[in-house]
């Protein structure tokens, strides 16, 4: 008697013919003579963009290095004519623009660390979802993106805290930016997950030692990314310091260069030439000042650039 093997059929896998025939080869991507047109006219529009960008930097560049008589008399163009150092150490020799300088950058650093400090402790605790009146709070912000109370009552403000004429005339009144706790709030919240803070309340941590040992640690994109936003307002404010300054010792760096450039206001220039070579000079140290305003910027940016997109993106898509 002959047995038969019997074998359970597996009716939840495909045929192999089915399976083949479901595996068609990637369409290769026509490039047709629009597209071509298309990207040349592209590429066209953004070499005509950076030309119109970079030639003015360059032309500022070259100039600064250049003869003061070659300045007034235009001369220069994209390469220094009659290189010279003598704008830079007319520039490094003016107090005004030394003091300027100092305190620009007092400025940034002192700006920059409470800004980003009161940022956080706004940011943290309203990306919480446990916080009591936090969507009432998260409203106060938005509001303030769309409504101020103008110039004249930030004034009275400022006048009555006694901060006229002082340091913290720069500090303190655009000391938080709506837009940098939004960014920081979100990333709070997709970034920093609820098991972090199970597990730190397990271990016995409290909320400032989360924000302290985990939070700031895992958050160093975001804090780059609002630090280099506050720094670059900072750096580039001059408005405030017309505004809320009468002292000529605390003008930042902007103001000084706004003297030059707007009034015509050689600072401190009685001593260094007479009549024409004064002014002369006068013009090569307009170019000059605005390279030595720009460089710290430049110098700064390439090492937070890295944690730009990082910190921006992050928190922008769910799922």
């Amino acid at each position: 008697m002959t047995f038969q093997t019997m074998t359970r059929p597996d009716f939840g896998a495909e045929p192999e013919t089915k399976r083949r025939k479901t595996r068609r080869p990637a369409t290769p991507i026509r490039d047709t003579g629009v597209d071509r047109v298309f990207m040349a006219g592209v590429y066209i529009l953004l070499t005509t963009f950076l030309l119109i960008v970079l030639v003015p930097l360059i032309n500022i560049v070259a100039s600064s290095f250049s003869s003061p008589a070659a300045v007034s008399s235009g001369q220069v163009f994209l390469w220094p004519v009659d290189f010279t150092l003598r704008g830079y150490e007319a520039v490094l020799s003016n107090s005004t623009i030394v003091t300027g300088f100092r305190n620009s950058i007092l400025y940034v650093v002192a700006g920059t660390l409470v800004s980003l400090a009161l940022t956080v402790m706004i940011a943290y605790p309203l990306s919480r979802s446990g916080l009591v009146g936090g969507r009432a709070m998260i409203g106060g912000v938005l509001f303030t993106m769309v409504f101020s109370g103008g110039l004249i009552p930030t004034y009275m403000v400022v006048r009555s805290f006694g901060m006229l004429d002082t340091p913290w005339a720069m500090i303190i009144p655009g000391a938080i930016g709506a837009w940098q706790v939004l960014i920081a709030m979100t990333f709070f919240r997709s970034s920093i997950p609820a098991e972090l803070y199970e597990a730190a309340q397990l271990d016995g941590a409290g909320d400032l030692r989360f924000l302290w040992s985990v939070v700031l640690p895992l958050s160093k994109p975001l804090l780059a990314v609002i630090a280099l936003m506050y720094g670059i307002g900072q750096w580039n404010q001059y408005f405030s310091a017309l505004i809320y300054l009468r002292n000529e010792d605390l003008y930042p760096l902007q103001l000084v260069l706004r003297n030059i450039l707007v009034l015509n206001n050689n600072a401190g220039g009685s001593n260094l030439a007479d009549q024409l070579e004064a002014q002369q000079l006068a013009d090569l140290m307009k170019f000059s000042l605005i390279v030595v305003s720009t460089v710290p910027v430049m110098l700064v940016y390439p090492f937070v650039a890295r944690h730009f997109t990082k910190g921006v993106m992050i928190g922008s898509v769910k799922g």
